[in-house]
């Protein structure tokens, strides 16, 4: 080490960021610890201060590596601190900073006691940011943020807020391109007005209730989890679509035309049958569809699906190559009338890929004709995987059901298997 160019060495420790590590570099030799300014990013793991004995407190070591960087542009701090301590370092390293990470652990069930100024507030003198992370945020008050002209990416998680505080942090942030809320609860009415953001992951913790309006005409990707309405505005570039509810049910979605859609993923208990039909509709152009809602319904009543018309649906789909189905969609179509009258010149032209998850024996000769016609009118079907899944009865017509299922696999063992 001692033969090699002072800038070789720089460059070699400026790829570090774990403090532990570097603080160990900097006891080698005088040549390493001179590198220090060098640094461009620093990470402080959870625990790393567990075990302080000298006095010394993690925000005074903090502060102490971060000023001696000359342009820190990475700051990860996963340990303890304070607002205090945060304010100090980023009045130090603000203005360089690029991407900031923090845990800041200040969500509590019952808050009786707000820092001033608070950890949130004190982000403002990092105004380069292009990426922040926040962990175990507490954001019922708005925050004192300027304008991030430059931040793209923002992630929230595990999360308190309130309505106004999150609007207020997303105006702050004009040019966002990546959006992810995950774990967050206490909202009711999520806006979101960000002309530039291209892909957004929201993730409502609670009874399924919220309601989720965006007006971003650049999206591509969209995930949500926990709303009940949803209106997203110039839906023209959405590419990616997931939807789903796990605690309460869906009652409207309005999307407009999805012309550009690929990739469409539907899931909960409950769903009612007017936002399913109509997101179908608006996702003619789908190439891949996974279903998973149980049940049907505008009430607490969870009612099966209406009869889906087979032919129908895969005309309204032709760009259909992997369809995902399990229980209430698949027996929805397999009525008798959805393949009574099947004219001969039918085919699903380029479907590739289906996944049949079965749950009950109940219909098993309309079920074994709708695998029998998938088989039949998908001309260019190279996978049929049929998930049998918790399926519960002591009659013998489960067995019997099962045994077709078996002959159906083995007459057509190139393309079928079970799981």
């Amino acid at each position: 080490m001692e033969s090699l160019p002072d800038a070789l060495v720089q460059h070699i420790l400026s790829q570090m960021s774990n403090a532990r590590d570097v603080a160990s570099c900097n006891c080698v030799s005088k040549r390493w610890k001179d590198s220090m300014p060098y640094l461009r990013s620093l990470f402080f793991s959870r625990n790393l201060f567990d075990n302080l004995t000298n006095g010394d407190t993690p925000d005074a070591i903090v502060g102490r590596m971060v000023s001696s960087v000359d342009k820190l542009e990475e700051l990860v701090v996963y340990c303890p601190f304070s607002s205090s301590g945060l304010a100090s370092w980023l009045s130090t390293t603000g203005p360089s900073l690029k991407n900031l990470e923090l845990r800041l652990d200040n969500r509590t069930e019952h808050e009786t006691f707000v820092e001033i100024p608070s950890k949130l507030d004190c982000i403002r003198a990092a105004l380069n940011l292009e990426s922040l992370k926040l962990w175990g945020v507490l954001m019922i008050y708005t925050p004192k943020w300027d304008v991030f002209h430059r931040l793209k990416n923002l992630e929230i998680v595990g999360a308190r807020l309130e309505d106004r505080s999150l609007y207020a942090a997303l105006c702050a942030c004009p040019n966002l391109t990546q959006l992810l809320l995950l774990g967050c609860e206490g909202l009711r009415s999520i806006l979101i007005h960000n002309p530039h953001l291209q892909h957004c992951k929201l993730d409502f913790f609670g009874v399924g209730n919220s309601a989720l309006t965006i007006k971003s005409p650049r999206l591509e990707s969209l995930e949500v989890q926990g709303c009940n309405f949803i209106r997203v505005y110039e839906t023209q570039f959405l590419k990616n679509l997931s939807i789903a509810n796990n605690a309460g049910r869906v009652y409207m979605v309005d999307l407009g035309k999805l012309v550009a859609l690929e990739t469409l993923s539907i899931r909960g208990v409950q769903w009612c049958w007017d936002a399913i039909s109509k997101l179908l509709q608006m996702a003619s152009e789908v190439k891949q569809l996974y279903m998973k809602v149980e049940f049907t319904g505008d009430s607490e009543s969870l009612l099966p699906f209406p009869e889906i018309d087979f032919v129908e649906f895969f005309n309204s789909h032709p760009k259909l190559q992997t369809f995902d189905i399990h229980g209430a969609m698949f027996a929805a179509l397999c009525q008798k009338k959805s393949l009574k009258n099947v004219d001969s010149r039918f085919v699903i032209p380029c479907l590739e890929k289906v996944v049949v998850t079965i749950r009950s024996p109940l219909n098993a000769e309309q079920k074994m004709s709708t695998l029998d016609s998938l088989i039949k009118y998908a001309k260019n079907l190279k996978k049929m995987t049929i998930k049998i899944l918790q399926m519960k009865s002591s009659h013998s017509s489960a067995d019997e059901f099962f045994e077709d299922v078996c002959r159906f696999r083995y007459m057509n063992r190139k393309i079928v298997s079970i799981e």
